[in-house]
């Protein structure tokens, strides 16, 4: 069995308080003999400090015992008052052990009585009770980052699976709808569903691998927009257009996954689209870390049932990711969505575990 090493606290009150409580029972032992004797300084003063050693040591032992056996705070009344009886047994044991040891290497200087023995237990305790203190506050201190430790995983597993919840919410909703232009092409050009298809199966091919951490680069969804917009395309021809403006600088920036796709088609399912008034979406970086999506509206005459599903799904990844500055504006002329982009510093404890590992 592997016997515990004393913290640092554990040493420090050793090695501050004992050549104090060695002075001060050396005198009560021995009067004021001990200073007229340099010699008394190895037969009494130095091995009283190392002496201590054994039930300094037997007392670190008995104190994690009970700390391991009353932990939590509901049992702090009841840990403490068993600490101290533990002290009184400790000091105790101590001060034979000092009497033996000095009185045999002083046989001369020596003169024990009950009153002595008894100054020095109340010194012993004195000292050691400061060291308990000095303990217990140490013990405290742990105990309270050990509890934000536990806070932090259980809350980080929470997000974790808020997060997987709302990367869940993509997949159904974007097989959806590109299956039923898929269907609506089928019936009008065969040629056009199989382009259709295939550039699907490149788009579903990206849509599983960056979906997966939740997180993607700039460059890579801006690359992956271009796949979708050519899945619009093919269904609207030029009733649709995407203007995009990306500074190069934003490339290795971080937003979630799909976050680009989720506005467009939210934009194409509320408009009205024509080759005389086209849909307009516009792409474009901003000072600020930002991205901002637009589009012109064109209402329908019946409009589209809409829970905002989507923007709710973008707005709560920002929220779990605990970063600010998402953003929905909308006038009667355009819809815009303000997108923070997140500078990925993985030592960064801003950002949750789960958001710092991207493939």
């Amino acid at each position: 069995m592997r016997l515990p090493k004393p913290y640092a606290v554990e040493w420090a009150s050793f090695f501050m308080l004992m050549p104090a409580i060695a002075t001060v029972k050396c005198y009560i032992v021995l009067d004021t003999a001990w200073w007229k004797y340099p010699q008394l300084w190895l037969t009494a003063f130095l091995p009283l400090i190392t002496v201590a050693l054994f039930p300094w040591y037997l007392d670190v032992l008995c104190t994690r015992y009970i700390h391991e056996k009353l932990s939590g705070l509901h049992n702090t009344g009841k840990r403490i008052l068993i600490i101290f009886i533990k002290q009184f047994f400790i000091i105790l044991l101590s001060v034979i052990v000092i009497f033996f040891v000095v009185g045999y290497l002083n046989p001369g200087l020596y003169h024990p009585t009950v009153e002595k023995f008894v100054m020095c237990m109340v010194v012993g305790l004195t000292f050691t009770y400061i060291a308990i203190i000095l303990w217990e506050g140490n013990y405290f201190f742990r105990q309270w980052k050990e509890s934000l430790r536990e806070r932090e995983k259980y809350e980080f597993l929470s997000l974790q699976g808020e997060f997987e919840g709302l990367k869940s919410q993509v997949n159904p909703h974007f097989l959806f709808n590109c299956f039923n232009t898929l269907s609506s092409l089928i019936t009008e050009d065969k040629a056009q569903a199989e382009v259709f298809l295939n550039e699907l199966s490149k788009v579903y091919r990206y849509l599983l691998r960056n979906n997966e951490d939740g997180m993607s680069t700039l460059k890579n969804e801006i690359q992956f927009i271009h796949s979708y917009f050519n899945l619009l395309k093919t269904r609207h021809g030029d009733a649709i257009e995407l203007q995009l403006d990306i500074d190069k600088r934003y490339e290795s920036y971080l937003l979630p996954s799909l976050s680009l796709q989720l506005l467009v088609e939210n934009a194409v399912k509320h408009n009205s689209l024509s080759k005389n008034y086209p849909l307009t979406i516009e792409i474009f970086t901003t000072v600020g870390n930002k991205l901002l999506v637009n589009n012109n509206i064109r209402q329908r005459n019946l409009k589209a049932p809409s829970g905002k599903v989507g923007l709710k799904n973008i707005r709560s990844k920002y929220e779990l990711l605990r970063q600010p500055g998402f953003q929905v504006i909308e006038d009667e002329k355009s819809f815009t969505v303000v997108l923070p982009l997140i500078w990925l510093n993985t030592a960064d404890p801003k950002l949750p575990q789960y958001a710092q590992t991207i493939n």
